[in-house]
């Protein structure tokens, strides 16, 4: 665990992972998040785990079958997408594509004033990151 003070947020996204351990290293890696807490289970699972990435925080875990929470490659796709707020989008895009994240739209300047890029990790789940934070161009 981590001597760094907790983040504050107001939402905590909770994604599944196949391999949760893979994917918890992954994310700090090309993304740079930063491993808070990691709760461990039997066989290697991840039962609960907090990242964080500035005030943001994310929540991994394996699949829970009694709450059918199941990966998005086991689900055949995905409902939802994050975004996520990074300072240098330039930069955190290029490593992130350097460290493997599938690209689904390029590094672009958004029409309302915030730069961006959107990819995939490697269990398909769908991130955005960008300079954008809600309610700045309102």
């Amino acid at each position: 665990m981590s001597d760094a003070k907790p983040v504050q947020s107001d939402v905590y996204p909770s994604l599944v992972y196949d391999d949760a351990n893979a994917a918890i290293d992954w994310l700090c890696r090309a993304f740079g998040f930063t491993r808070r807490f990691v709760v461990p289970g039997e066989n290697g699972r991840v039962e609960h785990s907090e990242l964080s990435l500035g005030n943001a925080v994310v929540m991994i875990s394996s699949p829970k079958a009694e709450f059918r929470r199941v990966s998005p490659r086991t689900a055949g796709g995905l409902p939802q997408a994050l975004s996520m707020y990074v300072a240098d989008p330039d930069a955190h895009h290029a490593v992130a594509v350097a460290r493997g994240a599938a690209l689904v739209r390029p590094l672009q300047d958004e029409e309302y004033g915030a730069r961006g890029y959107m990819v995939t990790d490697p269990e398909g789940h769908l991130w955005y990151f960008g300079n954008y934070r809600p309610g700045a161009y309102w």
